[in-house]
């Protein structure tokens, strides 16, 4: 990803609080042509004290029969916070922009099965039930159901051996004209 020095974010902090936000991710993954995946991704600690993205796709997906042959892929996490920038918000001649958030995520991939399989599963449920009034709980559904649901998906691990984050928010601007800018988001 190109990420010119303005809107560079290198705080793993920042970028873990990130992903952790915006976790429905694209997944790409290399072949004769690229493939992309739209799902939900974790960002984890593995045994080892390794960060990793974990994540499951649908066994019907094709895109998980190349994580063998093609095991380095791209994982792209965007926020839903973008928006097009006009130029006649400026007091000067300029180009029209899109303002948006993005953490890259290149690593090399492997498939999970299993009791880790499971265990990541639980953990993803939990997560994302938190918000419902009557959550929902892997270990609370039969046995049989939960082990064919599993057969349906793939579940993988995502190493993670680079990042790049991006908050292009017309911080490159001075302060009339992001003010402009601010003052033109929040009058649409």
């Amino acid at each position: 990803m190109y990420v010119p020095k303005y809107f560079r974010v290198d705080d793993n902090l920042e970028i873990e609080k990130f992903i952790s936000e915006n976790g429905f991710a694209t997944l790409i993954t290399g072949g004769k042509f690229p493939a992309a995946t739209h799902i939900p991704i974790a960002l984890e600690q593995n045994e080892a004290g390794e960060k990793v993205l974990l994540g499951h796709i649908a066994r019907a997906n094709p895109q998980w029969k190349s994580f063998e042959s093609n095991p380095n892929v791209l994982v792209v996490f965007l926020s839903h916070m973008h928006h097009y920038i006009s130029s006649s918000w400026y007091d000067h001649q300029n180009v029209s922009t899109w303002n948006y958030m993005s953490v890259q995520v290149s690593g090399k991939i492997k498939i999970i099965e299993g009791k880790p399989l499971y265990e990541m599963l639980t953990r993803l449920t939990a997560k994302y039930e938190t918000v419902s009034a009557n959550p929902s709980q892997l270990d609370s559904l039969p046995a049989d159901y939960v082990d064919k649901q599993m057969k349906a998906i793939v579940g993988f691990e995502v190493s993670v051996e680079k990042i790049e984050a991006s908050y292009k928010l017309s911080q490159n601007r001075d302060e009339k004209n992001l003010q402009n800018i601010i003052r033109e988001l929040f009058a649409e």
